[in-house]
């Protein structure tokens, strides 16, 4: 057994962060244009070298590198990245290029031609995910271009299994079986995560059961060799299950369909080693397996589909006087306010799918100057005619702008900005456009009726509903908003499909001090359902994702050597 896999194995405590399923993985090429030249006599050798940021910290990691082409300003190299896709976290990229000057591989013996940062969100969300951006880092000098195209690879798919034992030997000598199967993914070695139960099959002791479908990703994350187990019960009805034995197989031996590979012996260790003429408990037999072949979130988005995002902030005066500390909109010098880091911490990671960057900034609950009427949708920004901002960043400039001119008051109402949103939504329904709100708040919903009314309406529209409950209020109603238990359902009609996600903010409050990780947290879990809730969407109306543009082929460049 591998001592560097046992010992990753042993680690006690696991970053939930980084145990997550990635959406797809995504194979990253990287071409240059107009590098610097920095030999006297020839042209630059450039290699670039990929780094990563870890969630939660600052520190860069080496990733890769690519191999380095001798004597050329325009490098297309050859060898590809291949990185985990998450929508919901912010993936930070470095590519630093070199001129190679000898075969060592100490970078710091080798000239630097520039850098550029950017997020695997950049890329993958840009038209064709194809991303360029200038080089920078020497200051005073063009270093260049970057190209950085993404291409997601075919691990996406979701496979159908038929699987029926033969032979299962009895457990309990005076009655049948009642069995069931339990699927698990190994994880460093020999850590197993379930990732599929079947069904119960009762009193037989040659169960079939049903079909069911597993996507690849969940299975074995593009791994086709990687351990699968497969635990076999006899099931009771106070939950105390027998166990009857388990076998391994892998999704390179379950794609041969049925075989006499994919006939398994179920075994059960401990009576494997306490009888000597023990040979298994039984056989299982795979009947069929097929695979289908999906269309992801990147298919859309690569296509052309653009996230459009609109953020709700609440102004009432149950939010305290933001001149004060004690209030939830104060705004300190030293650190950012719960409104502000939720912001912030959605925003950046929704903005990479956007092309213009523009963002819709409403307010509700606040009377408005000169007047004092009372609105629960105004901009932001003044302008109600064009209530768009430039980046997050201008969100936040105008976010705190109102807190400055609009006077706190209520109630909270949250069905005007949700009718807002659905207004645009309603204009474009042909999979170009998908709407995200966002709706950041400290307080008991006050048109509760007309809000879940609002979300029937929309579940059938191109937009999905984030709500960040801040402060200490009680949230039930937002949880019962949050569509995961019981759908939503407003004057005898139910929501077409869920399309809510609503958590607390206080649930992301790092004792620790480390902002960075909990809002990381926070994004992640409020935008983990978006990719499932925007392809709902899609498969319903059996929109198609638009055909990608034509794939950047750059001409061939010799490839040399890798330091």
């Amino acid at each position: 057994m591998n001592n560097t896999f046992l010992n990753m194995a042993s680690i006690g405590d696991f970053d939930p962060l980084n145990l997550s399923i990635p959406a797809t993985k995504v194979e990253i090429t990287v071409s240059c244009r107009n590098l610097l030249d920095m030999d006297t006599f020839s042209k630059s050798d450039p290699i670039c070298v990929l780094y990563t940021q870890g969630i939660g910290n600052k520190e860069w990691r080496e990733f890769g590198r690519t191999e380095v082409i001798d004597n050329t300003l325009n490098p297309d190299f050859v060898k590809k990245f291949i990185l985990d896709y998450f929508f919901e976290e912010r993936q930070n990229l470095r590519f630093d290029l070199y001129d190679v000057d000898s075969k060592s591989a100490n970078l710091q013996k080798h000239d630097f031609l520039g850098q550029a940062y950017c997020t695997l969100g950049e890329v993958v969300g840009s038209l064709g995910s194809r991303l360029e951006k200038p080089l920078g880092g020497i200051q005073g000098k063009k270093c260049g271009t970057i190209i950085v195209k993404a291409e997601e690879l075919n691990n996406c798919r979701v496979s159908k299994w038929f699987f029926v034992p033969i032979k299962i030997k009895t457990v309990k000598f005076w009655s049948y079986l009642v069995m069931f199967t339990t699927f698990y993914l190994l994880l460093f070695l020999y850590r197993f995560t379930i990732c599929h139960k079947t069904e119960v099959v009762k009193n037989t002791l040659n169960p079939v059961w049903q079909a069911f479908k597993i996507p690849v990703r969940a299975l074995c994350n593009g791994d086709y060799d990687r351990t699968i187990k497969v635990e076999v019960y006899d099931w009771d009805r106070d939950g105390s299950h027998d166990f009857i034995g388990e076998f391994s197989t892998s999704y390179r031996e379950l794609s041969m369909g049925q075989s006499q590979f994919n006939v398994y012996e179920v075994v059960n260790p401990k009576k494997k080693g306490k009888k000597k003429n023990y040979k298994n408990s039984g056989t299982v037999t795979l009947l069929s397996f097929l695979v289908d072949i999906e269309v992801t979130f990147l298919d859309y988005i690569k296509g052309g589909t653009q996230i459009n995002f609109t953020v709700a902030i609440d102004f009432t005066a149950s939010n305290g006087n933001p001149a004060q500390p004690t209030s939830l909109h104060y705004m300190s010098p030293y650190q950012l306010n719960a409104y502000a880091m939720a912001l912030k911490a959605v925003g950046e990671i929704i903005q990479d799918y956007d092309s213009d960057k523009m963002f819709p900034a409403l307010g509700f609950g606040a009377k408005l100057p000169p007047d004092g009427r009372v609105s629960h949708e105004f901009a932001l920004n003044g302008n109600p005619q064009n209530p768009y901002c430039a980046g997050i960043d201008g969100v936040m400039e105008a976010y705190y702008q109102s807190l400055k001119s609009v006077q706190l008051y209520g109630p909270t109402n949250f069905s005007p900005v949700i009718n807002h949103v659905a207004r645009y939504a309603a204009s474009v329904k042909d999979g170009s456009q998908y709407f995200v709100l966002l709706i950041i708040t400290d307080g008991v919903i006050s048109d509760m009726a007309q809000t879940k009314e609002s979300i029937v309406n929309a579940s059938c529209l191109p937009m999905s509903i984030i709500i960040v409950g801040v402060g200490p209020a009680e949230f039930d109603a937002m949880v019962e908003l949050d569509g995961d238990e019981v759908r939503v359902s407003s004057r005898g009609r139910q929501a077409e499909r869920d399309i809510v996600q609503f958590v607390p903010f206080r649930d992301y409050i790092d004792r620790s001090g480390n902002h960075i990780l909990s809002m990381a947290r926070l994004a992640k879990d409020v935008l983990a359902e978006i990719p499932d809730q925007f392809l709902s969407y899609m498969r319903t109306r059996g929109i198609k994702p638009s055909p990608a543009p034509p794939p950047y082929t750059p001409p061939g460049q010799p490839v040399q050597t890798q330091i």
